[in-house]
This record gives structure tokens, sequence and C-alpha cells, in this order.
């Protein structure tokens, strides 16, 4: 539907998309192991293209897989889980783009960010 979307712009270099953990989740992405994280990344990059990617929401699923509900949980609480995470913080694709952390409960996120700085190895 985004592919879409961008190909009706006249000016499709003006455009840039913010993935959403939860959001792709709930639509029906399976992104809750590393191996399909990096299988949905790749289909967005082939369809897409990352030079398109300008941000990411990093957030759990309160919410069933596929259920259309947009319900952020903290990091690990939810029903999506900390493999994509892991992904995300050292997959070179993601190095320049911004990282959102969109979670519910502000007195946990420099425990969150603590959590998703450990998953990195890149130095």
């Amino acid at each position: 539907e985004i592919a879409a979307i961008i190909e009706l712009c006249s000016q499709r270099d003006r455009i840039g998309v913010c993935v959403d953990t939860c959001h792709i989740f709930a639509a029906g992405y399976d992104i809750a192991t590393a191996e399909k994280f990096i299988s949905v990344m790749d289909e967005f990059d082939r369809i897409i293209g990352f030079k398109t990617l300008m941000g990411m929401h990093l957030n759990d699923v309160k919410s069933a897989y596929g259920s259309k509900v947009d319900r952020h949980a903290p990091l690990g609480e939810g029903t999506l889980g900390l493999e994509p995470f892991k992904v995300i913080m050292n997959d070179s694709r993601f190095e320049n783009i911004p990282l959102i952390l969109e979670t519910t409960d502000p007195e946990r996120w420099n425990e969150e960010i603590a959590l998703l700085r450990s998953y990195t190895s890149r130095t």
C-alpha cells in the first residue's frame, strides 16, 4: 500500500517513510523472529527502498499478530518479543536511520534504551 501511495506522488524523491514495529506486526507482517524480520525488511527494500526509510518507531505489541490493533507495549513485554530489536541494532542498513523509542512507560525509557544499546555489536 505504501508503494502504491508513493507511486502516485509527483515528487517521489521528497517522500519518506517511518516504519513502526507495532504497526507492521499488527498489520500482518510477521517480524517476531530475526529471520522473518530480515525477510520483511528485505521485501521493504525491494519494493520501497531503504533510501525512503527516514525513521523507525520501536515498540513491542500488546495486541495479537495481524490483529490490526495498534497497542504499544514496553520492549519484551508484548507479543512481538525482542528478536527484531536485536536485528535493528546490528543491521548496518539502520545505522543512519533515526530510531525512536515509542513505548508506553516513560519511567522505563532509560532501561529500554540501555537494553537496545546492549544488543549492538557495532563499535
